[in-house]
């Protein structure tokens, strides 16, 4: 039997909404449909050239290695010697130190215990179909993708899903080598590597590099390269540059109409809905905080 939609309090809350009520839109949203990121949870990196991206720190699902990841920028590892120095086609960009050489601050472990899943599950809607590599998909109450069994729950490796490299297990990495996922999703990379975060801002300029020609999309030469100027917590930055994003929230009506509306598209391009989604591609909604007027960014004042 297909897996249900909604976790149960979801489930109950929709089956109290009263029948001639006008079932939500999947574009609806209210304003307290979207919930802030805490400044500290986003880490900026920028790059030479003055790009940036900006990833949110996944501290609920690896909090070893996410704990190394605030040492490594408080110790502003990144900032000297690090670069994106890999970009397969269709799989990953990844950066750290291409040496290998540069030692880890004082409190970095080099390989904590494996943090590949964590017990329960808290999603609060799932989708309506079971997923290809777990037994359910779904999304937890803080915006986050999820997959999951009867006993454990994980973030799937989707499009800017960041991981932690590691060498052969037991090794589980450290954090100060990470990748973010550029290409269809690698699922078989579920529940192998530690995720730290997700890109949230930023991924076109790790996915449109140049592909590396060497092994695995490594790059043959240092001047190919792409050097990492600075990797700062928002919070460490001036508020009037500092970037805020926000997720949406999932525990509400609205978010289960934009799942249906994932899983069934209809509009005059779509003739023949396709009743289910993979997880992959239907990521929960990221935007940028409206600024003090408002506006998101770019809108027409």
């Amino acid at each position: 039997m297909p897996i249900a939609l909604l976790a149960a309090p979801l489930l109950a809350l929709l089956q109290a909404t009263p029948a001639a009520a006008v079932p939500p839109a999947p574009s609806d949203a209210l304003p307290a449909d979207w919930v802030t990121i805490p400044d500290d949870e986003i880490v900026v990196f920028t790059l030479r050239g003055g790009g940036t991206v900006s990833m949110r720190l996944a501290p609920g699902y690896a909090p070893a290695h996410v704990a190394n990841v605030r040492r490594l920028l408080a110790a502003r590892w990144w900032d000297a010697g690090a670069s994106v120095y890999r970009v397969q086609d269709n799989f990953v960009a990844q950066w750290g130190d291409a040496t290998e050489k540069k030692p880890l601050p004082a409190g970095v472990v080099a390989s904590p215990a494996a943090e590949y899943e964590r017990p329960g599950n808290s999603a609060v809607a799932r989708l309506s179909k079971a997923d290809p590599y777990a037994a359910w998909a779904g999304y937890s109450a803080d915006g986050w993708p999820l997959a999951g069994d009867a006993t454990a729950e994980w973030v799937p490796h989707c499009y800017g899903t960041v991981g932690v490299a590691r060498n052969l297990a037991p090794d589980t990495g450290s954090g100060a080598e990470l990748y973010a996922v550029t290409g269809q999703g690698p699922r078989a990379l579920d529940r192998n590597i530690a995720v730290v975060g997700r890109i949230v801002d930023g991924i076109e300029r790790l996915s449109a590099l140049p592909r590396g020609t060497g092994d695995l999309g490594f790059y043959a030469t240092p001047e190919e390269r792409l050097p990492i100027v600075s990797a700062r917590l928002a919070s460490e930055l001036p508020a009037a540059t500092r970037p805020r994003f926000q997720y949406r929230r999932t525990d509400n009506p609205r978010f289960a109409a934009w799942i249906v509306g994932r899983e069934n598209r209809r509009n005059d391009f779509y003739t023949k809905p396709a009743g289910g989604v993979d997880i992959c591609a239907a990521l929960p909604p990221v935007r940028r905080a409206p600024d003090a007027a408002g506006l998101q960014p770019g809108a027409n004042r």
